[in-house]
């Protein structure tokens, strides 16, 4: 009774805002797209949309569809793509999301070997900084999520990778860098330089200068690594990355790495993925790989 095709079409109605858009967007014309939406409406015996203005306004049933469109439209895609590599004689794709925006260096390590190990399985990226990895391994968007803040889940299971200790750099030069360790009211008067994410996922803000009530005297967002570190190099503002980073990158850019807060701050990176997929083996070949 319900199709891709009227999946699609919800889908695109709500992008689109418009039946003419979705329907170009769709390469159908107007009344075949109208066409097979009221036939559906009239399968299930309820309207998905109403008149508003020019535009649409999705019903009650039809927002309904339109979250379950979000979550099957992904799996069909995925489906397609795996079928595609069989097609080619390959096993398969491992699609990986990354929510360890400092961590490429350390994955394209991975990469390297996991590509010579296993030759017949594609492998995809996908790095967001607005990207929810818990929800896209949930909705088939990704087959495993690489991840410094694993959240328990039901149908998702999480294996730890290694450790490393979240520092404060700074150039060799400045005042903080003798420090044995540095604490929030140190930052007050400080140019704080992080990837744009909310500050909830930000360690050096969740776990030293919220709960100490400070506030950095600016804070600027950089999307790339390299930048930041240049910026620190130059004395344009200071950062907090894994202490792994930050020594490989000492030589070049001349940054010292600076313990937060008297403990220090440690992470733990994870790999994540579906329950169902615990005995794929090329998926369990990356985590063996990674740890």
């Amino acid at each position: 009774m319900i199709d891709r095709i009227h999946l699609s079409i919800l889908n695109e109605i709500d992008r689109k805002g418009t039946l003419t858009a979705a329907a170009q967007a769709l390469c159908l014309t107007q009344p075949a797209l109208t066409h097979t939406m009221k036939k559906l409406e009239s399968s299930i015996g309820t309207r998905l949309w109403q008149k508003d203005g020019r535009g649409l306004r999705l019903t009650r049933s039809g927002r309904y569809l339109l979250e379950v469109s979000r979550k099957i439209l992904p799996q069909f895609a995925q489906a397609e793509k795996m079928l595609e590599q069989y097609a080619q004689g390959k096993r398969g794709m491992l699609c990986i999301g990354m929510e360890c925006h400092p961590c490429y260096r350390w994955f394209s390590t991975i990469v390297a070997k996991y590509l010579t190990q296993w030759t017949d399985v594609e492998l995809d990226v996908k790095q967001e900084f607005q990207f929810d990895g818990i929800q896209a391994l949930l909705d088939f968007e990704i087959d495993l999520l690489i991840t410094p803040d694993p959240v328990k889940t039901k149908n998702l299971s999480f294996t730890p990778l290694f450790e490393y200790e979240h520092v404060l750099a700074v150039p060799q030069s400045h005042s903080l860098a003798q420090r044995d360790h540095i604490l929030a009211e140190d930052l007050l008067d400080q140019v704080l330089i992080t990837y744009p994410v909310p500050l909830e996922r930000l360690d050096i803000f969740t776990r030293c200068l919220i709960p100490a009530q400070c506030r950095p005297q600016h804070h600027k967002t950089i999307e790339t690594t390299d930048i930041i570190l240049q910026m620190v190099a130059s004395g344009r503002g200071i950062t907090a990355l894994p202490r792994w980073l930050v020594e490989d990158s000492q030589e070049r850019f001349g940054l010292k790495a600076v313990p937060i807060g008297p403990g220090g701050i440690w992470k733990e990176i994870s790999a994540g993925i579906r329950d169902q997929d615990s005995t794929t083996d090329y998926i369990q070949g990356f985590i063996a790989l990674a740890g």
